[in-house]
């Protein structure tokens, strides 16, 4: 069995390698290397897979995981810069990707062990991208 918990988030981020010069980022990124940054209007999928509880015929009391995404990801992400106001992007780039890779990990640490933990991150209505820890 599985349940999802669907929660949005807004963020500006840059998409820039410091190792790269300024033509190779211009290439690679394109208009989301801009250095006054760009937002998104964040979607995130929260899915966790476990059984069924035979007493309260929950899987996961889906407050607990609606205050466990409020803590770990909203109040650290929603209305922020993801490259200059989170150290966890200090030397990653905030990429879609990267951002569902540390959402994930952000989770899975608070997150009892019995459940599965798997993450779709909507950045746009057309790119996402999911991630269950491998």
């Amino acid at each position: 069995m599985k349940v999802c918990r669907r929660e949005t988030f807004n963020a500006a981020h840059r998409l820039y390698n410091p190792t790269f010069d300024d033509a190779k980022n211009e290439l690679i990124f394109g208009k989301c290397n801009n250095p006054n940054f760009h937002g998104h209007n964040y979607v995130l999928e929260t899915w966790i897979e476990g059984e069924i509880d035979q007493e309260t015929g929950y899987l996961i009391d889906l407050k607990i995981l609606s205050d466990l995404i409020n803590e770990e990801v909203l109040e650290a992400f929603d209305h922020r810069n993801l490259n200059l106001d989170r150290p966890e992007f200090k030397d990653l780039i905030p990429t879609v990707e990267n951002i569902a890779v540390v959402i994930w990990n952000k989770l899975r640490a608070k997150l009892d062990s019995k459940y599965g933990l798997e993450v779709r991150l909507w950045e746009t209505d057309r790119n996402s991208v999911f991630y269950d820890g491998k």
